[in-house]
């Protein structure tokens, strides 16, 4: 979130960024929580000096019995203060909850390169890379070439646990695990840490790394636990070192998770009856970030080539997206897409989002580094290396051949002990 230091010294500058976002409620927010915390430092200071005062009659007391005075007046006066105190206090965190509540709900300052926009028709194109071949023959789904290979089985997981599961089979789950250590072995040897996450986080720490309306629209809450599914790999890590600080000389820190991902999407375009696209739950590896301020614009376009040379290795289509100031989300200061693309649809889908969260999540987690004799919030970023369901539907798509089956990319057969074709 944004520190009441950030908006006190720059109320102009957040007011401006949200009527980008079109945000306009919100705008009046911005007044009321500066009204607010002028109030609450007001009590502050107020239940302070009583606090002090008390401290002082105290002394007056205890200096009247050693002389022998009379403290009744004293005594009368002292026992005021209690429920003055329990008062004010009382205020001071009424305050406090209000405006903690109007901070989490503020989003990020986004970045003056974030392109203007009312929703997602507005994203802009960055850049295409990799070459669109017309396919000579009609193109199967997806899904239609998974089950005549007998590769999955989607019926059998509507079956048992709804529809927007799905079964993996033989070859076809060998090259989702393949796709997972390809991603792995890339990123591990750029330096980033390999780390399995916990699959399920209490509420505060996820609060610290996510727009509060995904509790409501995304993740899964465990009944009568103060536990939710993780969404992705990313919000474990993020966690992991809240209220921590670093030494300067350790950032940046970068992780690659791997990790199942619990969604509901809700508010979506509807779950693919039979198909790996728009699934409840999916393996993803994943990229993140804690790094120094000054250097998190430099890693946030590592961040897109890393993923983009995972796809070129791939050979698969694909273009760089910067989404639009009315897409963008709370969180993130300007975020990128990574869309290939899809021939059967002819046109590009979503497999990796990248985002630059500035000091974001760190101010609501606490996450700080030294900075020479002051402590200062590090900036994290996050980036999809390989959503595996996603992927696996743009390789059944872009290698299918005209006989049903599917070439498997020259850069997975390592991984897949030599098989060089996805048949029956």
């Amino acid at each position: 979130m944004l520190t009441i230091k950030f908006i006190k010294e720059n109320p102009n500058i957040v007011k401006k960024d949200l009527k980008k976002r079109n945000d306009l409620e919100k705008v009046k927010w911005i007044d009321l929580i500066l009204k607010k915390h002028s109030q609450y430092l007001d009590l502050l200071k107020k239940e302070q000096e009583l606090r002090h005062k008390r401290n002082l009659i105290t002394d007056e007391i205890n200096q009247l019995k050693k002389q022998g005075q009379s403290i009744k007046e004293k005594i009368k006066e002292a026992k005021e203060f209690p429920q003055k105190v329990h008062e004010l206090t009382n205020k001071v965190e009424t305050l406090r909850t209000e405006i903690k509540y109007y901070l989490m709900r503020i989003p990020n300052v986004l970045h003056d390169s974030v392109p203007r926009g009312k929703d997602e028709t507005e994203n802009k194109t960055v850049r295409k890379c990799g070459e669109i071949k017309k396919p000579s023959f009609e193109l199967k789904s997806h899904g239609e070439i998974i089950e005549k290979l007998n590769l999955g089985d989607f019926d059998s997981a509507a079956k048992v646990s709804g529809r927007g599961f799905y079964y993996l089979l033989g070859d076809l789950a060998l090259m989702e695990l393949a796709l997972q250590r390809f991603a792995i072995d890339i990123l591990t040897k750029k330096g980033f840490t390999l780390t399995e996450v916990p699959l399920m986080l209490r509420k505060k720490p996820y609060e610290g790394v996510t727009d509060l309306g995904d509790f409501e629209t995304m993740m899964y809450k465990v009944e009568n636990e103060d536990l939710y599914l993780i969404a992705t790999s990313e919000h474990a890590i993020g966690a992991r070192l809240m209220n921590h600080t670093f030494e300067e000389k350790e950032l940046p820190l970068k992780f690659v998770g791997v990790s199942p991902c619990f969604r509901k999407e809700i508010g979506s375009h509807g779950v693919d009856e039979k198909g790996l696209f728009r699934v409840h739950q999916f393996n993803k590896v994943e990229q993140f970030v804690f790094c120094k301020q000054e250097d998190s614009w430099k890693i946030f376009e590592e961040l897109i080539k890393n993923s983009e040379e995972l796809c070129k290795k791939l050979k698969l289509p694909y273009k760089i997206t910067s989404i639009c100031t009315g897409d963008i989300g709370t969180v993130a200061a300007k975020k990128y897409d990574l869309d290939v693309y899809m021939p059967r649809e002819k046109a590009y889908k979503e497999v990796v989002s990248c985002s630059n969260c500035t000091s974001y999540q760190a101010v609501r987690l606490n996450i700080k580094y030294q900075k020479g004799q002051e402590k200062e919030y590090v900036h994290t970023l996050n980036s999809t290396a390989i959503a595996t369901s996603r992927t696996l539907r743009a390789i059944l798509e872009n290698y299918q051949q005209k006989d049903g089956t599917v070439k498997v990319p020259a850069v997975l057969v390592p991984y897949m002990n030599g098989i060089k074709v996805l048949c029956k």
